[in-house]
């Protein structure tokens, strides 16, 4: 009989499965069915899909039609929990083999194992643990590199991986080297109209990234990215970023290094929000105590490093900041994929990019052509954007908070492009720009307020739109080194508080 022939009518076990369930496991089943002994298959779904039901369901009806077991294996104490309680409601007897365990004497009394990669690959060096009788071998987050050193234990297996982004996080070690085909799953768009998914809210902050270093893992360093997030002008963007598009609302931030995070706890404390912080340096305990306090405190803010990316489900998050850049794309849909979860009356959550993500990856909604990265990742990757280039193409769109500031202008919208072409056509200085861009922000200060200290303050508000018209000139006139573009934007500012102080007098 058939693997994928199972009658639906039977006994609803475990959870309910949806029909792109029903249709992803037929289809599994059906490669399992015509595949010869050892092979290896690559299922791809989105974060929230519900990969975990998934593989359980399988698990139960190949244990049940074959009689061999399962072995799952996880890069995280907290999947192989979550798993394990999944097989449980699917009445599969499982065992969890973490650092507790040292030994297995009852290996018959369970059909299934759920394992750390690492504790399983060093129990199977020590012999200490020999599992019989496996025939299909199932791989959480497969994208991780570390699951590779555990395949030749299993060589006349069926290995299903599964992943919401079929990328290898290694960018030397491609997937379709170890996995045969790939099946790819509903799509993002397609959860989110089904009502699976809630909808997404993108705001995007440009940030300059050309500091970062790139690291032998293919993505920005830590320590490069904490000499720049930890800066007081990128915690003041955050802390203004989440005030004006966040405010209120439950807030998780991801960072990419412990003292940036703990600098962005500190100023949200300071400023008065209820605010939380964790990172993998917190006892088992401290971690349980901070995740219950985010979970019953609805406007709670989590700040966090690395640790929350997977085994991680808080449905009532309302929006995800990241604070942080990264060229991992498996990375970038795990963070967003933190707050797509529906949960009662929400159907829709807030994405703060402080990476220029957006700019990188493009919307967490728009399709992927999961079939051409497996394939050819290299391709992929290569059709990148550098950050130069984001940076050239970025748009600065002044924020309605701040628009209201200088309602009373007609106009604050100043090109400078083409302000740089009309200036050298009529055969003026390039300096003439900024002259003119002096003129104009000085003229919206003093129109919005009552005397000259006032207009000084509210110039302050203009520090966003100074830096990106800086950084405008700058690529004009073809001389855009850190240190001059810093030298411009300092002088300009200078120049604009004796003009705003003229326009007063």
């Amino acid at each position: 009989m058939s693997l994928s022939n199972l009658d639906k009518e039977e006994k609803v076990i475990g959870k309910k499965l949806y029909d792109y369930q029903h249709g992803a496991i037929d289809k599994i089943f059906d490669r399992i069915n015509i595949s010869p002994e050892s092979y290896n298959l690559l299922y791809q779904l989105p974060t929230g899909g519900g990969k975990t039901v998934i593989f359980s369901e399988i698990a139960r009806r190949y244990i049940e039609k074959t009689n061999k077991k399962v072995l799952i294996l996880t890069h995280r104490i907290e999947l192989c929990r979550q798993t394990s309680n999944m097989l449980t409601e699917f009445e599969v007897d499982n065992k969890i083999i973490d650092s507790n365990v040292k030994e297995i004497t009852n290996e018959d009394d369970y059909t299934c194992f759920v394992a750390m990669v690492e504790t399983l690959n060093n129990r199977i060096k020590e012999s200490k643990v020999e599992i019989h009788d496996i025939g299909l071998v199932i791989v959480d987050e497969a994208h991780y590199n570390s699951f590779r050193k555990l395949f030749h234990h299993f060589e006349k297996c069926f290995i299903l991986g599964v992943t919401a982004t079929p990328l290898s996080s290694n960018i030397n070690l491609p997937m379709r080297e170890i996995y045969n085909n790939l099946i790819v799953g509903e799509k993002i768009s397609s959860l989110i109209e089904k009502g699976f998914l809630a909808e997404a809210t993108t705001f995007s902050f440009n940030v300059n990234l050309t500091s970062l270093k790139i690291g032998i893992n293919g993505d920005y360093t830590v320590k490069s990215s904490e000499e720049l997030y930890s800066k007081n002008a990128m915690q003041s963007k955050l802390l203004k970023a989440y005030e004006q598009e966040s405010k209120g609302k439950k807030t998780l931030i991801f960072n990419n290094g412990i003292q940036t995070s703990r600098q962005v706890y500190e100023i949200f404390k300071h400023a008065g929000y209820k605010v939380g912080y964790i990172d993998n340096t917190n006892t088992k305990e401290e971690r349980s105590t901070v995740l219950e306090w985010f979970k019953n405190t609805p406007d709670a803010i989590l700040t966090s490093v690395g640790i929350l990316t997977t085994g991680f489900d808080e449905p009532s998050i309302e929006t995800i900041i990241i604070n942080r850049a990264t060229k991992s794309l498996a990375l970038y849909f795990q963070m967003i994929g933190r707050g797509s979860r529906i949960m009662g009356n929400k159907s829709g959550f807030n994405i703060l990019d402080l990476g220029n993500n957006l700019s990188r990856f493009g919307l967490w909604t728009s399709d992927v052509d999961w079939q051409l990265i497996f394939k050819n990742p290299n391709f992929y990757l290569e059709s990148l954007m550098s950050d130069e280039e984001i940076e050239r193409r970025f748009r600065y769109v002044m924020p309605d908070n701040i628009k209201e500031m200088f309602s009373k202008s007609d106009n604050f919208d100043f090109d400078v492009k083409d302000e740089y072409e009309k200036v050298t056509k009529s055969g003026q200085k390039s300096k003439m720009v900024l002259e003119n861009s002096l003129m104009q922000h000085a003229k919206i200060c003093a129109e919005n307020s009552e005397d000259v200290f006032d207009a000084h303050i509210l110039s302050r508000e203009l520090n966003d739109d100074i830096e990106f018209r800086i950084k405008q000139y700058s690529y004009c006139i073809l001389k855009s080194s850190k240190n001059y573009v810093k030298w411009l934007e300092e002088d300009y500012k200078r120049q604009l508080r004796v003009k705003i102080s003229q326009k007063f007098n």
